[in-house]
Order: C-alpha cells, then sequence, then structure tokens
C-alpha cells in the first residue's frame, strides 16, 4: 500500500522524505512536488524503474522520460557537447521551469526509453524536490499522471491516477505554478525551443538571442 507524507509537517516531511529516498534505491517509484506540475520519479540508472514508470503512466519508449537533478554540477556527469549558449540558459533560469535536451554522456549505463543519444534535463525549484534529488541523485520524472489526462498540480490528483502503482507521495500542497517547463534543445548548434511552457520565448531570448521555435 502506498504511503503518503505531508512534508509541509516538519516531522512528516524529514519521514516522508527518507521514506522517499529508500523507495527510489529498492527501485520504487515515488510521487514528489515540483515547481510546476507533480512528478512521478525513479532513480535514473535503474532500467526496471524507469520501466515501470512508464508503465504507471501507460506510456510508451517512444516518448522517453527527462530526468531531474538537484545541482547545475551534476550536469557534467551526464551531459556532452553542451555550448556556452547552454550554460547561460543554466545560469538564468536554474532552479526553475527550462528543461534542456542535451547530448547525454556515452558511457552513461541507463535506459530512459528511446532517446536517441539525448535527455531532458532540469533542475527543479522546489525545495523538497532538491532536497530528494540532493539524497538519491539523478531521477527520471515524468508529470504525475496517466497519458492524455491532466498533469496534476496536487497530491490527491497524483494519486487518484496513479494508485498503488507508487510507493511513496510526498504531498507539498498545491503546486506553485500549473505550467510545464518550457524544453529548448541545446544539443544543435542554434538552441530550438520545442514546447512553451512557464517560460515564453521572450523571456529566454533575453538570453540566448538565436533561439529558434519548432514549427
Amino acid at each position: 500500500m502506498a504511503r503518503r507524507y505531508d512534508t509541509n509537517d516538519a516531522t512528516d516531511r524529514t519521514t516522508g522524505l527518507r521514506e522517499a529516498a529508500s523507495a527510489v534505491r529498492r527501485g520504487e517509484l515515488v510521487v514528489l512536488p515540483t515547481d510546476t506540475v507533480y512528478g512521478i520519479g525513479a532513480d535514473a540508472f535503474t532500467s526496471d524503474a524507469v520501466a515501470d514508470l512508464l508503465r504507471a503512466k501507460g506510456r510508451g519508449r517512444n516518448m522517453p522520460t527527462p530526468v531531474l537533478i538537484g545541482s547545475p554540477n551534476t550536469l557534467h556527469g551526464l551531459v556532452t557537447d553542451f555550448s556556452e549558449m547552454a550554460w547561460e540558459l543554466v545560469d538564468a533560469f536554474w532552479p526553475g521551469a527550462l528543461t534542456l535536451v542535451a547530448r547525454h554522456q556515452p558511457s552513461l549505463q541507463w535506459d530512459l526509453g528511446d532517446t536517441r543519444g539525448t535527455v531532458a534535463v532540469r533542475m527543479p525549484l522546489h525545495p523538497v524536490a532538491i532536497e530528494l534529488l540532493t539524497e538519491v541523485g539523478p531521477m527520471a520524472v515524468s508529470s504525475a499522471n496517466l497519458t492524455g489526462h491532466p498533469a496534476p498540480e496536487n497530491c490527491d490528483a497524483a494519486q487518484e491516477m496513479l494508485g498503488d502503482s507508487v510507493s511513496v507521495y510526498l504531498d507539498g500542497g498545491p503546486t506553485p505554478g500549473n505550467l510545464p517547463s518550457s524544453i529548448v534543445d541545446v544539443s544543435r548548434p542554434v538552441p530550438v525551443l520545442l514546447r512553451e511552457g512557464a517560460l515564453p520565448a521572450d523571456e529566454l531570448r533575453k538570453v540566448v538571442p538565436d533561439l529558434e521555435v519548432a514549427n
């Protein structure tokens, strides 16, 4: 049976984060609040756990799972050919609602789905998420909804959809925002906005004026 913890309560938060970290290390799924919507997460380097995540959402390998990290420094071990423009985006918008698609290190032993050599990575602006990520390392995290349903802005909605497929729910109350992150592909010579979310193109162009928008 799934366990749920109120992270706005100091005692529950401590227990919940400890239980969530243990669950992730065991290859189980957890739900966590972020600065955009609630996410369902697993250890990024446990292939069976990532497969369980995709299965829980009813999502195919053709829609690979993004990765959340607790510090920009973690990027050094995950990505390659990361341009100066990409670092400028990190400096300007992390932690925050910006996901960057970059070439991942070819030596990494993970299976996030059909990524074609790239990874979508983000550092969320949420203390509970950052604390968990700092404890367990990079996590594969996708919005905590069944595919085709709205992304949840509270823990109740996530639990209603995902039920006991998740071991631990961290309830941080309503999320600060209700828009998904914006996604920018920095694996190409010119960055491309693949999805406009919480950060509009005009805001991103203040940092990378050459930003293109995908059709």
